[in-house]
């Protein structure tokens, strides 16, 4: 890989300190040992007030709109949520709104989520994986849940989730060393017209 991998990572915690920003973080830093990235994070958390308020694009302050630019751009996506009833945050998914519809084709995503328990677990399946579908992006395989036992004083403190982390990144290296599947898919597009 020639130059650095530009990873965005986005907590979807709404506050301080955060188990979703501890476990987001660990997974980019597992990710650091594998390959050169450029990280910038997004925490909803730093943005709640300002972006509450927003409802069109054309509105948002210019630091969140340079943090929708730079998902848009990324060539991985690390995305955490706590669990709310069931669910991923409102703010969360009011953020996601303002992501282009087509600008995470074929992006790379590993999903995460924190609960207060196990029973939260499927939130990555049939929350989180389902409304990047809708983006059309490559959620990849194995997400990382965490449980509050797994934290103490927002650190991990479990080798099993620290074990799936290292999982989550080894399996998504194969995707992210292969070249950029939307620069194939352009390259392939004269190919797809002679049809």
């Amino acid at each position: 890989m020639s130059k650095p991998l530009k990873v965005v990572a986005v907590s979807g915690a709404l506050h301080k300190p955060s188990k979703t920003d501890a476990l987001v973080e660990a997974i980019v830093s597992e990710l650091s040992v594998a390959l050169p990235i450029e990280v910038q994070f997004v925490k909803l958390s730093d943005i709640a007030p300002q972006l509450a308020n927003v409802v069109s694009r054309t509105d948002l302050p210019t630091h969140i709109y340079a943090h929708i630019q730079a998902i848009e751009a990324a060539d991985f996506l690390v995305v955490g949520s706590p669990v709310y009833r069931g669910s991923y945050t409102g703010l969360f998914k009011h953020f996601f709104d303002f992501v282009d519809h087509e600008s995470l084709i074929d992006t790379p995503i590993l999903l995460a989520a924190t609960g207060g328990s196990e029973r939260h677990a499927l939130v990555i399946d049939h929350q989180l994986r389902p409304l990047f579908s809708f983006f059309q992006s490559l959620t990849l395989p194995i997400g990382v849940y965490g449980t509050d036992k797994d934290f103490t004083n927002y650190r991990i403190n479990n080798d099993a989730l620290q074990n799936r982390i290292e999982l989550a990144v080894n399996r998504a290296l194969p995707w992210l060393l292969q070249p950029d599947p939307r620069k194939q898919a352009v390259l392939r597009q004269p190919f797809l017209a002679q049809l």
